[in-house]
Order: C-alpha cells, then structure tokens, then sequence
C-alpha cells in the first residue's frame, strides 16, 4: 500500500529563514544609536542582504502579483541609488583613513596649522555623508504590501540608510573630543601628544572596520540586487 507523505520541510526552512532576518532587523533597529552596532552593523547587515538573496531564490518568491511588481520596479531603483551611497561611503571611509595619517604626521611635528586643516577635513567629509544619507532616507515606503520579501527588503533597505547615517553621527562626535585637545595639547608635552596619538590609532581601526563593512555591505546588496533582477526578469 502506497503511503503518501507530503514534506513540510521546504516551507519550515523559508520561515525559519523570515524570521531570522526580522529577528537580525530588529536587534540592528533597537541598537542602531550605540556606537558598538556601529561598528559591525555594516557586516551583520552584509548577512542580512545574504540571507534575502536566499530568500529570492526559493520557488515560492517567482511568481508576483501586478501590483508588487510595481513596488519591486521601485525597490530595484533604490536599490541601485543605496549601493551607489554604499560606494560613496566606501570612498568616504578611505579618505577619513588618509587624513587620520596625515593627523599624524603633523601632531609629531607639532604643525597646529596643519592639524586644523585636516580636521576641517575629516569634519566636511563627514558632513557630506550625513547629507548623501539624508537624502536617501527621504525615499518613500509602501508598509500596505503583505509579500514578506518585500516588507523585508524595504526594512532593510531603510535600516541600512539609517545606520550608515548613524555611523557617519558617531564618526563626527569622534573628533569632537580631540580636536581641542590636538590643537591646545600638540606643543604641551610629550607625554600629551602621545595619548593624542593613540587616540588617532584607535579612531583609524574603527574607520578600518568600518570600510571593511561596507566593502561587505556593497558586494551582498549587488548580488541580491542581481537575483531579484533575474528573478523579475524571467
């Protein structure tokens, strides 16, 4: 006799998957302010765009109504316009490691002049990200849709705005602090600029880690792009 048994374990897998990527999502919204999820933000929500790539993937995320075509046209766009932002970051996070150097160079020196002009611009360039962030945080979101792939992919599109702006709030409070002391400090004693110095190492290994996250960030939002792309167009 013919036993006939239907596997459930395709679906358990695709909600297991749904609800690990709202878990992540949430955890990332409910820290986003702390400099620590600052940090490795940027890579966890590298993962997070890995595991919605999977999600494209599965059969049952092929076939769209009309309607969310339309919405995922338009995540398409943006999502072209956060990887672009996502680059621009990248460059951002270089030139923030360039200048750091140059700080210090010129705090061994003593170059007051010099120190100020760098730090005028570590400032611009951080005010310019926090404007590129802005402008993509004013984009529009649909929250009437019930497909959860894109509920997914609009909530994690509009966190990874968010947290690239916070990141860019944090790296300005960064300097703050030792701006005054780099200036008044630099020809006090040595003993002054050698904590100003470490400073400046601390404040480069986070600007590494941080274009080291984006550089992740960047290339899983590309791939997840392509396979919604693909997705769409077959």
């Amino acid at each position: 006799m013919a036993c006939h048994l239907r596997s459930v374990s395709l679906p358990s897998k695709r909600q297991s998957n749904e609800a690990e990527i709202e878990d992540e999502l949430q955890s990332l919204e409910a820290s986003i302010s702390s400099p620590s999820t600052t940090i490795d933000g940027l890579r966890r929500l590298g993962d997070v765009y890995n595991q919605i790539e999977e999600m494209i993937h599965l059969p049952s995320n092929q076939v769209f109504s009309a309607q969310q075509r339309k919405i995922l046209d338009g995540e398409m766009e943006c999502s072209l316009e956060l990887i672009d932002l996502c680059s621009a970051m990248q460059e951002n996070f270089t030139k923030l490691k360039t200048i750091i150097q140059d700080l210090h160079v010129a705090l061994r020196r003593g170059d007051s002049a010099s120190i100020q002009l760098k730090i005028q611009s570590f400032t611009r360039l951080v005010k310019k990200a926090q404007k590129q962030c802005k402008k993509m945080s004013k984009k529009t979101t649909s929250d009437k849709e019930d497909c959860k792939l894109i509920k997914l992919l609009i909530k994690a599109r509009v966190l990874t705005v968010s947290l690239l702006e916070s990141t860019s709030c944090h790296l300005s409070q960064q300097l703050v602090a030792p701006k005054m002391s780099l200036v008044s400090k630099a020809f006090q004693k040595k003993r002054s600029v050698v904590c100003e110095e470490e400073q400046l190492k601390a404040l480069e290994c986070i600007i590494g880690d941080l274009e080291n996250g984006a550089e992740l960030l960047f290339r899983r939002m590309i791939q997840s792009r392509v396979a919604l792309l693909n997705t769409l167009s077959s």
